[in-house]
């Protein structure tokens, strides 16, 4: 084939492509990040500092992000606009499932759209309280735990539960049955006990701590918790689970950092399920991170009326890379009570991975995951790709719905 002929091919085939990507690229124009949008929060944000009374000084430090969370009706009317039927509801939902947003996190919420993706994660639905179908447990941790604070699924790893502690409490939290209306950490005596049923059980390479969030845990705490799974020779990695890095950026210190950089390998698990969460204060905190050897994944939740859109995913998977964070999982909505109305079919997970797979980067593809029902851990779904299998034959379906036959021979079957 002449090179002139080859180019031509290799052109037209090249405007094909830019073809199945045109309406996305028309699409992505429209969607608001954390990143354009940052001039409109940071004058929110002056505004909330006024409401406060706080310096810049103040709104930086985590703690003091804490101590004002945002739980009161009376609060959150002066930052997000409500109608008087709207704080009778929030106030219905909140006496049956806590709730609280710290201001940082609050203030990316467009005030005046009611379906804005903050303020449906954060703020309380009337739609909480009339749900009958979904159950408090529904991943059966209660009999998934051999030892204190201890959650185990699968053969080689697990989980440590250190907290009930969030910076703040998620509408779709699949764990809202342990949060309480005390913020409490795991007492001294389960982590000793659990650490040390971690070091008795040899199989055990991979600890995950999370709660609630780990990182609510003092530097000294997560330390010391770390430093002990170090000193397990069979523990080869150690998983911290945090939203900090998306609701509460400012946790993530040098102090924290330089802690942190002891412990490698180490790796956060975070979740961003929205491209406004993706901030530059989000960015920085997460590169820091990154700076000091930590590697990041995020665990996006399908969640109706926020992200169960292919194009926002694919958008909000982008953004992801760009600060460091490897999309990783991305979770099918569990049954908890007062969340289905977040509940989408499966099949809609299904549409995303297949309008994800050749049309993005593979850095930016999670595994979309269903949990099996009673604890029986998470199962794959993908779309299918493998049609049929012959002997030495495959018919194959490609990311373009293409239908190819592949051949499967080997030296000892030709």
């Amino acid at each position: 084939m002449s090179n002139s002929l080859s180019r031509n091919i290799s052109i037209n085939r090249a405007a094909e492509l830019k073809d199945t990507i045109a309406d996305f690229l028309e699409y992505k124009k429209t969607v608001p990040t954390g990143y354009k949008e940052w001039e409109k929060i940071k004058n929110r944000q002056e505004y909330y500092k006024q409401v406060f009374g706080a310096s810049d000084t103040q709104w930086y430090d985590w703690k003091w992000q804490l101590r004002n969370r945002i739980c009161e009706v009376e609060q959150l009317e002066k930052f997000i606009k409500l109608s008087p039927e709207e704080k009778k509801e929030i106030f219905m939902a909140g006496s049956k499932f806590r709730w609280a947003v710290v201001p940082y996190y609050l203030s990316l919420a467009d005030p005046d759209n009611p379906a804005d993706p903050i303020r449906l994660q954060s703020v309380p639905s009337i739609k909480e309280c009339s749900d009958d179908c979904g159950v408090l447990d529904p991943m059966a941790e209660e009999y998934t735990s051999p030892a204190p604070a201890i959650t185990r699924r699968y053969p080689d790893r697990l989980i440590i539960n250190v907290t009930n502690q969030c910076a703040s409490y998620c509408r779709h939290c699949q764990r809202r049955r342990n949060i309480g209306e005390i913020d409490c950490h795991t007492p001294q005596k389960d982590l000793e006990d659990a650490l040390k049923y971690v070091a008795n059980n040899e199989e055990i390479r991979d600890v995950l701590l999370t709660g609630g969030d780990a990182m609510m845990l003092s530097e000294k705490t997560l330390d010391w918790i770390l430093t002990e799974l170090d000193n397990i020779p069979h523990v080869e990695i150690k998983r911290l689970g945090s939203r900090v890095p998306v609701t509460l950026p400012y946790r993530i210190t040098d102090e924290l950092c330089e802690m942190l950089s002891r412990h490698l390998p180490l790796y956060v698990n975070t979740q961003f399920n929205h491209p406004m969460e993706v901030t530059p204060d989000a960015g920085e905190a997460c590169l820091k991170l990154a700076k000091c050897g930590i590697a990041l994944g995020n665990q996006s939740v399908l969640l109706k009326g926020i992200n169960n859109e292919p194009f926002l995913m694919k958008v909000l998977n982008q953004e992801l890379l760009k600060i460091m964070v490897k999309p990783y999982l991305l979770f099918h909505a569990k049954a908890v009570q007062g969340t289905m109305h977040f509940r989408t079919r499966v099949e809609e997970g299904i549409e995303i991975m297949e309008q994800l797979r050749g049309y993005t980067s593979g850095l930016a593809i999670p595994t979309y995951i269903v949990n099996a029902p009673h604890g029986y851990g998470k199962t794959p779904m993908f779309p299918e790709y493998l049609i049929s299998m012959g002997k030495n034959k495959l018919l194959i379906r490609t990311w373009e719905k293409r239908i190819l036959e592949y051949d499967n021979a080997d030296e000892d079957t030709v």
